[in-house]
């Protein structure tokens, strides 16, 4: 292939991309089809497919501009007369991407209770560009408007509410959620930032530091603050929100830094002191850590596992087009077994990853809208935190393997988006709790609460709905195998302190396997390959696929 022939290969490449990326994901609009009414269904092929261009058109332009170091947020802190203003200045390009997310009705939907499955579609599709400086934004605003419609009370619900729903970026609220101190991080209990009531309305008085606060531009920050008073650890924790401004003012707050980060550069991030800030409880103060955890942080780790799935599948839609006009030794490099085996471990991945969110999208919808039972329930608390491990782990691989596709091509910035999708990855697997931080929380869990009965109800139910005996009988072998082995894990700490992890990676396979084959989709042994990583995060076996599916499916010890 000449010179001109390469490059015409290459636009045709960047051509391909499909202009309504909703209307073309046959596995989305099935899952979908099967969970929603013809009336709900309906409604939401128009939303989406009308934000799924803006995605490619609006978004997708933008999000490559301001993700650039030369267009990234700066620390405004004064306006020109000397003012205090603690202002957060974007390139305009962010605006126009925010303006057209905001309209999407993604973050105004939480005004109406039982919205998931439409805010999970709508994430997902803007994922497709990564984070992008918007999907934490919207995340973060999502889990406070559920905060403070669930839990708040009416008189602080009506005052904070109606700005976070507007579909208007503009006019809007942003909201964000601002736990983690410099000396706590995962350990929350640790955190020593004051709450001291006014004696005025219920309001507060918040004095501390905040060492890791992202949409530092929002205009009501979500933070845990201890009650002066009250116990140690996470139960003297409450649960507030600060409006950004008091009469036009910063609300007794200062913008430290913005903080330079790995990916999720056109996040806005910081370190904020806040001394004095005036705040309003999130439901009861004695609640908080309950509210953060099991409303907001379950929010954020629920949509952080639906951003990633998007970004795999913006991953496998780079590399499947690019290998398929892309030429090398004289053969389209589709051609090649090799890069037809990663890209079947991509799409299986991808596939898998999918239907597992979209089953705790599921189980998200009924709880919002107050109709989920108590097995609902605590299959979600197993659920929510297995998806954004289990997912975190697969987007980085994928989008890896992606820009292994695309060979040296792949680490060009201007030549894919790639590179900014696998830098949002990274981030994303340590949002919400670190990997180990969402194993121990799930091993707790099932020690404590009796979860595992409930866990593996609803996974055989999903192997029992299926017409492929052969593929059914060989999953129920392995579920019954892990179960035991989660038995073990919780009857004895030194083996589940060490293996625990591995256990739930296969927990995590065979999930995403049952709900493929509850779907129709008959996993194969390809499938069970790419659905995770082997125990441990590693390679396993002797890198040949009978190795590997060995290696993942056989129980540690």
């Amino acid at each position: 292939m000449g010179i001109a022939s390469a490059r015409s290969a290459l636009v045709a490449w960047q051509d391909s991309f499909p202009a309504d990326p909703f209307a073309s994901d046959r596995e989305l609009r099935a899952i979908l089809g099967r969970a929603l009414s013809p009336g709900r269904l309906a409604a939401l092929e128009t939303r989406a497919s009308a934000f799924a261009r803006q995605v490619v058109e609006v978004v997708g332009p933008a999000a490559r501009r301001y993700e650039q170091r030369l267009h990234l947020p700066e620390l405004a802190r004064y306006d020109a007369v000397g003012r205090r203003t603690e202002a957060v200045v974007f390139d305009p390009s962010y605006d126009a991407a925010a303006t057209a997310v905001w309209a999407s009705g993604l973050v105004a939907l939480s005004d109406r209770p039982g919205s998931a499955f439409e805010q999970a579609t709508l994430l997902y599709l803007l994922s497709l560009e990564g984070e992008a400086g918007q999907a934490c934004p919207a995340t973060c605003t999502i889990g406070l408007a559920r905060a403070l419609r669930r839990t708040a009370d009416p008189s602080v619900r009506d005052r904070f509410l109606p700005g976070l729903v507007d579909p208007e970026y503009a006019t809007a609220s942003r909201g964000s959620q601002f736990l983690t101190e410099v000396q706590g991080g995962s350990d929350v209990g640790a955190n020593a930032c004051l709450a001291e009531p006014t004696g005025d309305e219920g309001t507060y008085r918040i004095t501390g530091e905040k060492w890791f606060c992202s949409v530092a531009d929002a205009g009501q920050f979500f933070l845990t603050a201890r009650v002066a008073g009250g116990p140690d650890g996470t139960a003297g924790l409450g649960s507030f929100v600060v409006p950004r401004t008091i009469d036009g003012a910063p609300n007794g707050f200062s913008l430290r830094r913005l903080k330079d980060k790995l990916g999720t550069r056109g996040l806005a991030s910081g370190e904020i002191d806040f001394v004095g800030a005036l705040a309003w409880p999130v439901g009861p103060v004695e609640h908080g850590f309950r509210t953060a955890v099991g409303v907001v942080l379950n929010t954020s780790r629920w949509m952080t596992a639906v951003g990633d799935a998007g970004m795999m599948r913006r991953a496998v839609l780079e590399a499947r087009a690019y290998a398929r006009h892309r030429q090398a030794f004289g053969r389209r490099i589709e051609d090649f077994p090799a890069v037809r085996h990663t890209l079947a471990d991509m799409v299986a991945t991808s596939s898998g990853a999918l239907h597992l969110v979209f089953a705790l999208t599921g189980l998200e919808d009924r709880i919002d809208a107050g109709t989920a039972g108590d097995e609902d329930v605590a299959y979600h608390r197993f659920l929510v935190n297995l998806t954004k491990y289990l997912l975190s782990v697969q987007a980085s691989e994928v989008v890896h393997s992606a820009i292994e596709v695309l060979g040296g091509n792949g680490t060009i910035e201007e030549f894919s988006v790639l590179p900014r999708l696998y830098r949002d990855a990274m981030v994303y697997e340590s949002w919400e709790g670190t990997h180990n931080v969402l194993v121990a929380q799930v091993l707790n869990d099932l020690r404590r609460l009796p979860i595992l009965e409930v866990v593996t109800d609803r996974l055989h139910r999903c192997l029992d709905g299926s017409d492929d005996p052969a593929v059914t009988k060989q999953l129920g072998r392995q579920l019954d195998h892990v179960v035991d082995d989660v038995r073990r894990s919780t009857a004895e700490p030194a083996f589940g302190a060490w293996y625990f992890r591995a256990v739930l990676d296969r927990i995590g396979v065979l999930a995403e396997a049952a709900y493929l084959l509850e779907a129709g989709e008959r996993p194969s042994a390809d499938h069970l390959l790419a659905l995770n990583a082997t125990p441990g995060g590693g390679t396993g076996g002797d890198g040949t696929l009978a190795g590997r599916v060995e290696a993942v499916l056989t129980p540690p010890g």
